[in-house]
């Protein structure tokens, strides 16, 4: 046995349903691990468990590879909280030279994640407690200056909150030089605790709350004014619109004001501004499907046209190029991303299929479980689209075989040239039938020897069902449209990690 041959099989392990699978390079599995991670316990993984993870992968790979997968992970892939683990990771590990200060400033794009970040740090260092965050990181402290030296009032006013460190903490922390006149009277605000009040929806719902009104009808007008007042505003930013997209339905908004909404939301240089997840928008049409309000249709109408808008810039494949689209509908997918989500995990597969199902024009879509269901729907209609495909998950039962994609097109003969799996990746045979989707892969592979496989890998848990150094399966992760850009990259014959390291600190 040869020396690759010793490294190809020492790389076999076992996924966490017990079936055969192949390990990731350290960068790959760190990837994976990062961008699928919202800080939040998984079906397999607990939230430390996979911090650890994390934190021991760092050890292992290059410093500089840490520190951009940081900013693509904050920048492009639209994460908070775990850029900022691998910052702390990174701090631990790294210094003396200007990479982690430039990491932080490429990652800290909020005011508020000025504190957070501090507050990450102690969260892993728990021996050095808040009064012991004066020894903290230079490299995380001069990043930190920089990023005082960026945020103006109103930002630093409006992510003023509580919390184990606070603003003016985090300013006596870092002790960072005013770039000027007019940022120094700023610092002396924040730790006067006199930064004016500022205007956001939040804040004015919350003053009207605390008014006293005569009667239910007062009240209901004064809210509706209110939401008209805001939305007037424009003060009101695109996430908050997509959350409050019920509660402005039931204040009986104008139809002036709704308008105003819609054409707000669809938009699509909004759309791209805006950054949005593609489950935001799914999950903003759920709340409202079934709202009484006349005007629920119209706004379906803009999300669906929001959504579109952020699909433009999906390179996809022509009437030349034939599409498989299969979405893994099985237990293990059934998991809120988020602790208050109402969005499953296997909802983001669903959506981002359909996403490049709009920019596909020889396309078959459909989804597994203990079976393969060919689901063939309009490349219109991208949320309509998803909720269709919900509608049907229970039809094709909760394991994870996704062999039976693959068998299906070998039992009909059916040519495709890019095969596009959503799922965890954790695929095994229910039937006990000796089956797996790499066996399925190899002999399709034989009668159809140019197809390329593609795996999304929604959940992050560091194996593959196939090896990805064969050339003909890519692995992406991530639960943004900003996958799709890695998708071109690897057309283009790059990957997801040459695509981080390309990144410039």
């Amino acid at each position: 046995m040869n020396i690759a041959e010793i490294l190809k099989k020492e790389n076999v392990v076992q996924n966490h349903e017990g079936a055969k699978a192949f390990r990731m390079s350290p960068e790959q599995e760190l990837y994976t691990a990062v961008v699928t991670s919202a800080m939040e316990p998984l079906t397999y993984e607990g939230t430390s468990e996979r911090v650890n993870r994390i934190a021991a992968l760092v050890g292992k790979v290059d410093p500089v590879f840490v520190a951009k997968l940081a900013v693509y992970a904050r920048r492009e892939m639209n994460l908070r909280s775990i850029p900022l683990v691998l910052l702390v990771e990174l701090s631990r590990r790294h210094n003396g030279d200007s990479l982690v200060p430039k990491a932080v400033a490429g990652t800290v794009l909020r005011a508020d994640e000025i504190a957070e970040l501090l507050m990450c740090y102690q969260w892993l260092n728990p021996t050095k407690g808040i009064k012991k965050l004066g020894k903290l990181s230079r490299g995380i402290q001069n990043g930190l200056k920089e990023s005082f030296n960026r945020f103006d009032e109103y930002q630093f006013s409006k992510y003023n909150r509580g919390g184990a460190v606070k603003l003016k903490d985090a300013l006596f922390l870092v002790h960072p030089k005013a770039k000027d006149e007019a940022r120094q009277a700023i610092f002396d605000k924040i730790v006067a605790g006199t930064l004016e009040t500022p205007y956001t929806w939040e804040t004015e719902l919350s003053a009207l709350g605390q008014q006293h009104f005569d009667s239910p009808e007062a009240k209901a007008e004064a809210i509706r004014s209110k939401w008209e007042e805001l939305i007037e505003s424009r003060k009101m930013g695109y996430m908050a619109t997509l959350r409050n997209l019920r509660n402005i339905l039931d204040a009986g908004v104008s139809t002036a004001h709704i308008g105003r909404v819609c054409a707000y939301l669809s938009d699509p240089a909004q759309v791209v501004r805006s950054k949005q997840f593609p489950f935001r928008f799914l999950s903003a049409y759920r709340e409202i499907q079934r709202n009484p309000s006349a005007q629920t249709a119209s706004v379906m109408t803009a999300l669906e046209e929001s959504i579109a808008a952020s699909a433009e810039n999906i390179v996809g494949f022509d009437a030349d190029t034939n599409v498989l689209i299969a979405s893994d509908v099985s237990g293990s997918m059934h998991r809120p991303v988020s602790q208050k989500s109402t969005v499953e995990n296997y909802d983001v597969g669903l959506v981002l299929g359909m996403l490049l199902q709009s920019r596909c024009k020889s396309v078959v879509s459909g989804i597994f479980g203990d079976i393969w269901k060919v689901v063939n729907l309009p490349r219109t209609g991208i949320l309509a689209n998803t909720m269709t495909l919900r509608s049907l998950s229970n039809q094709v039962g909760f394991s994870t075989n996704g062999y039976k994609v693959i068998d299906y097109l070998i039992e009909n003969k059916v040519k495709m040239d890019k095969v596009m799996v959503f799922t965890d990746c954790q695929m095994w045979d229910s039937c006990y039938a000796d089956a797996h989707i790499r066996k399925s892969w190899e002999k399709y592979k034989e009668m159809y020897p140019d197809a390329k496989l593609y795996l999304f890998d929604l959940s992050g848990y560091g194996q593959s069902p196939l090896r990805l150094e064969d050339g003909d399966v890519a692995l992406i992760a991530g639960w943004s449209d900003k996958v799709f850009d890695i998708m071109a990259a690897i057309e283009r014959g790059a990957d997801a990690v040459a695509e981080i390291n390309a990144i410039s600190l």
